[in-house]
């Protein structure tokens, strides 16, 4: 219990620092950045540059349109598995089961580093099992995530189900994870943003998880959540896209970075 009421507390003063940061920070609405859009029934892209206090958003309206997160989660999937303990560490091994997936790298056993660099759902998935709904729920709740709904079930809530969120909450989640404002041990949230990044080169980290909503091979959304950690300034990001096909993480990636790079962060 009294576990629980530190985690309501942290969320509360997390909350107010988030609002606080939120309604003084000015937004620069980027309707240019269509370009990179092209091809996609709709998308959107959100950053904000910490150090100028200043949100760029390409398409305002579906920016805070909740959207199934797919394995961008695999980010919060880490940090709950972790503090329940669900999980040691990110060197924590689970044995693949046998079943063949369509991807081979998949077909191996991995670790919590391995599994959320290849994006392997059967590894978060026996995560989720082993934290359990309740746990999930209050974890859930206490970050808090979206529109907090796991009722799609433990192994699949995140995955074009009942779980939702928006590019912009996205992005204030990982503001948050980088200033040690969530509901999670120091330890645990250096952790995850340790095995999230992508690059480490040339002074510029580069970190991020994509996520990808198909059925049958048909890909109709696809997202790339992040951060740039670039000199003493951090960048936090999110894109995503939707299509008839087409839309995944990997295409969702290559826009946040054409985007970063047109201004400078990369």
């Amino acid at each position: 219990m009294k576990r629980w009421l530190l985690v309501l507390m942290m969320v509360t003063l997390g909350s107010f620092s988030l609002m606080t940061t939120t309604n003084a920070a000015t937004v620069a609405v980027r309707e240019d950045f269509g370009k990179y859009f092209e091809g996609f029934t709709s998308g959107t892209f959100v950053v904000y540059d910490e150090s100028k206090d200043q949100y760029s958003v390409f398409n305002e309206q579906q920016s805070e349109t909740r959207l199934t997160p797919c394995s961008t989660f695999k980010i919060y999937n880490s940090l709950i598995a972790l503090e329940t303990g669900a999980a040691s560490d990110e060197n924590m091994v689970l044995s693949w089961d046998g079943q063949q997936r369509f991807l081979p790298v998949w077909n191996q056993d991995h670790t919590m580093a391995s599994g959320i660099k290849n994006s392997v759902v059967w590894y978060y998935q026996a995560l989720a099992s082993r934290i359990g709904p309740e746990h999930m729920q209050k974890y859930i709740d206490a970050i808090p995530y979206g529109n907090r709904d796991i009722s799609g079930g433990i192994t699949q809530f995140w995955l074009r189900s009942s779980l939702t969120i928006s590019a912009k909450e996205q992005v204030e989640l990982l503001r948050r994870l980088y200033h040690d404002q969530l509901p999670f041990s120091a330890r645990n949230m250096a952790i995850v943003r340790k095995i999230i990044i992508q690059s480490d080169e040339n002074g510029i980290v580069f970190s991020g998880k994509t996520g990808a909503g198909s059925i049958e091979g048909v890909y109709s959304i696809g997202w790339f959540v992040g951060v740039v950690e670039k000199g003493n300034n951090r960048y936090y990001f999110a894109t995503n896209i939707e299509a008839v096909n087409g839309a995944t993480g990997v295409k969702a990636r290559d826009i946040s970075r054409e985007i970063l790079k047109s201004l400078g962060v990369l």
